[in-house]
């Protein structure tokens, strides 16, 4: 049994939640619902405004974008909110004094920083690819994307569902919101506010991510958009340093995130053991009444169970069918991916073999 002051604060606020804005079940998709992980992220630069749409074409069911603050409290989308790994900006004289050190969930991080940018200054930035070694396919987009807000990428959805008749679903994160709350910002405010200013609410295709607990309470508490705690294979969640991702996903731990979330976005090394077989981690996420996403079904070698991969060169094309074909044993309820296309073909055709 987990005790601890943080957990009994959380379950507190649970309980107290009036009736009428308990989750609700999300638009139904296919399962597993194909998540495109900071969208076709395989194809194109992640976190652009040209990934999210090809991750739209290619079928996925839900676009993710990583979410941090601008200096004028505008939320873009980078996979963290140091940004010389996924900008220009190292090559931007104008900006080279504004490089500096920050403590970022215990962690001393070097760089630029999305916060120490006006929205208007990151927009003269362009993207580039994060994995460069990995993806030179992708770098060779580097320089011709912008950094998008949430409200365009929002707008890029609604605009693709009006021309295609189907819903695309919404899977933000917030991310390091204890970090950005103590320097001033409010993390769940500004989200529910662009989702609530596009109309959106819980009866839409809408998933809050986050590896802290607090904001998704938070969410449950102000909202009904459905939660989703983020559990990694180590370390533990940087609003409760005194707690482990290895207590959450024990059968008591679970239910207590049962409490504030829908559900559990898991490491896959959480689902499978290292023959492939599962775990008992859906089940008992399952047995909890709590929905179990995977992350995050690549394709380079660099990613796969060693069991999968295709040779030594990290840049090979890996196993991506029987692992995908691994979760699905596993009855995963979704699929983080950078590689849309192949999980949606992969899910349309039931054929996991290599």
């Amino acid at each position: 049994m987990i005790k601890s002051l943080f957990w009994i604060g959380l379950i507190a606020m649970a309980i107290s939640m009036p009736a009428s804005i308990q989750a609700q079940a999300p638009t139904e998709f296919a399962s597993p619902i194909i998540i495109a992980h900071r969208g076709a992220s395989g194809e194109r630069p992640e976190h652009t405004l040209e990934a999210y749409q090809l991750a739209i074409d290619q079928g996925a069911d839900y676009i993710e974008p990583d979410l941090v603050f601008t200096k004028d409290g505008v939320l873009v989308a980078r996979h963290e909110n140091e940004i010389s790994g996924t900008t220009d900006v190292a090559e931007r004289p104008e900006f080279a004094a504004r490089i500096t050190g920050k403590v970022i969930d215990g962690e001393e991080v070097y760089g630029w920083f999305t916060e120490d940018f006006t929205l208007a200054e990151l927009k003269t930035l362009k993207a580039d690819e994060r994995l460069q070694q990995l993806r030179p396919e992708n770098a060779a987009y580097d320089g011709q994307f912008d950094v998008p807000t949430f409200a365009e990428i929002i707008a890029l959805v609604r605009a693709a569902e009006e021309k295609t008749g189907r819903r695309i679903g919404l899977y933000p994160e917030l991310k390091h919101p204890g970090y950005f709350e103590a320097i001033g910002f409010r993390p769940v405010d500004s989200l529910l506010a662009v989702l609530r200013s596009a109309g959106y609410s819980g009866d839409d295709p809408v998933f809050i991510q986050s590896f802290e607990a607090t904001p998704l309470v938070q969410i449950k508490f102000r909202s009904d958009f459905k939660g989703i705690q983020l559990i990694a294979s180590e370390g533990g969640p940087a609003d409760a340093p005194q707690l482990s991702y290895a207590q959450f996903v024990q059968p008591a731990g679970l239910k207590q995130v049962a409490s504030y979330a829908y559900g559990i976005g898991a490491d896959m090394r959480l689902i499978l053991n290292d023959d492939g077989t599962p775990t008992d981690l859906v089940a008992n996420a399952h047995a909890a009444g709590m929905k179990v996403h995977a992350w995050t079904l690549r394709r380079e070698n660099a990613f796969m169970p060693d069991a999968l991969k295709s040779n030594d060169n990290p840049k090979g094309v890996g196993g991506l069918p029987p692992l995908m074909g691994l979760l699905v044993n596993a009855k995963v309820d979704g699929i983080f991916t950078d590689h849309p296309h192949a999980a949606v073909t992969l899910r349309e055709s039931g054929n996991y073999e290599p």
